[in-house]
């Protein structure tokens, strides 16, 4: 019998290469040569395929590959109220090669979440595309705002809402995504995933450092982030499944940190309060297991296949990093998935799409391998 609820015992965190004609309709778009409603109408079309590439390659649950975004993240964050999308002079984390678009966003006013963000819209049409097969949606985590516009920018200016008062900010942080949640349950999300780099940044022993020099406090920002994705956690319906993935950096098959989750273990695994970690542990920069003897009940979705290169894992491979992962989670708890999407960004990973393809396989065949309700 197969596994009711997500994470799926074969799962996926969200994005999918772009195809020709979504790049194309986009500069299309840029250009003013079509309309917004014929954009639409392409990125319809192409993720109607895109689901059922999905469903043919043994997917439990479908997502839109976040064909409609050009980031995983900004798109969703410019959306909202409060927020300002600017370009800049760099990309707010340095990457190991190539740079992303130079772009972010700031904080100019108190931070909501407002009835007509474009991501409800987006939600409602992989929905309607997707007819009976479940759907996966994913958002920025809470953290990523606060990340982005206060802890990575060194020159930070609090608004007079949030000067002297950073508890105002999370407050608002805070309401923001339970007012995001509560919007996209309502017309019918049943499994939402934050997306999160800021632990992925924290495990980085450099980064850390770079950040005391700056007299910041990285453990007491973390237990601030817990904080406020707990009061979000709390407030969700129980039939609706919250996981949060966490990577070190996926653009163009490059990464941005490197180190493994003993600093952030305990601060996060042992006290946030998700259905399920989707966790990146593709290369030796993720560091060993032993960091999940902190997880309580969550499911632990390995990231054991890249999406980052072509070349396919060895089964047995995998298979013995599961077992070796049971040392501390217990396998009914666990699930593997590629260890991020395949284009976090419209740009891309460094591989085909057949390579793609041949990803999500493998990582079913394992999964019912070695679990019997995969």
């Amino acid at each position: 019998m197969s596994r009711m609820n997500p994470p799926y015992r074969a799962d996926v965190v969200g994005s999918f290469l772009r195809p020709k004609a979504i790049h194309d309709a986009r500069r299309a778009f840029a250009a003013g040569e079509i309309t917004r409603e014929e954009l639409t109408k392409i990125e319809d079309r192409e993720i109607l395929d895109l689901i059922s590439k999905e469903k043919a390659n043994g997917l439990r649950a479908v997502t839109d590959g976040e064909f409609r975004r050009a980031f995983w993240h900004l798109d969703f964050l410019a959306g909202l109220g409060g927020i300002k999308h600017i370009k800049a002079e760099a990309w707010s984390v340095k990457f190991e090669g190539v740079q992303p678009k130079a772009e972010t966003v700031v904080i100019e006013n108190r931070v909501h979440f407002p009835e007509n963000h474009p991501f409800l819209e987006a939600f409602d049409r992989v929905k309607a595309l997707a007819g009976d097969t479940p759907v996966k949606f994913t958002i920025p985590s809470p953290s990523m705002l606060h990340l982005i516009c206060c802890v990575r920018e060194a020159d930070y200016q609090p608004i007079d809402a949030y000067k002297g008062n950073e508890e105002a900010l999370y407050n608002d942080i805070a309401q923001t995504w339970i007012d995001a949640v509560k919007a996209l349950y309502a017309r019918g999300c049943r499994y939402l995933q934050f997306d999160d780099t800021s632990w992925g940044e924290f495990c980085s022993a450099e980064k850390r450092a770079a950040y005391a020099a700056r007299s910041l406090d990285v453990d007491a920002i973390a237990r601030n982030y817990v904080k406020v994705l707990n009061r979000i956690l709390d407030t969700k319906p129980e039939d609706l499944t919250i996981t949060m993935h966490i990577c070190r950096g996926n653009f163009r098959s490059t990464w941005f940190s490197s180190g493994g989750y003993e600093p952030v273990a305990e601060i996060l695994f042992a006290n946030c309060r998700v259905d399920g970690f989707f966790l990146e542990y593709d290369t030796e920069r993720a560091g060993s297991f032993e960091p999940l003897r902190f997880i309580k009940n969550q499911t632990v979705v390995l990231g054991l296949i890249t999406s980052k290169f072509p070349a396919l894992e060895a089964k047995e491979e995998v298979k013995a990093r599961i077992k070796e992962a049971t040392q501390y989670v217990p396998l009914n708890q666990l699930a593997l998935s590629p260890q991020c999407g395949f284009s976090s960004t419209e740009e891309g990973n460094l591989l085909t799409e057949a390579n793609q393809w041949a990803k999500v396989r493998l990582t079913v065949e394992i999964a019912k391998e070695v679990w019997e309700d995969a």
